[in-house]
């Protein structure tokens, strides 16, 4: 596993009177793990990497008022918990 794996990192854990890095626990592990661990550490550098930073849409905003004029806000509450969980 490389340096730049695990710079900024900073997990420790302590054990006996030190502290290991998270660098070092791996180090500990068989080869055939510290590959599984670095293929868990790529894959959530990648999902995070792969998530669009965008601003949320609101198009949606409004899309129900007229619902609004004919149930009030528990009676909303009460029909959605309804669908929630299956009911009619």
């Amino acid at each position: 596993m490389t340096e730049e794996a695990f710079s900024g990192l900073g997990f420790c854990k302590k054990v006996g009177s030190g502290m290991q890095t998270l660098k070092e626990l791996i180090e500990q592990l068989p080869p055939e793990l510290q590959e599984e661990v670095q293929d868990f550490v790529e894959f959530l550098l990648e999902k995070r990497a792969r998530k669009p930073k965008r601003k949320p849409k609101f198009d949606w905003a409004g899309a129900l008022k007229d619902l609004g004029e004919r149930y009030s806000s528990t009676e909303l509450q009460n029909k959605i918990a309804e669908w929630r969980i299956g009911g009619e």
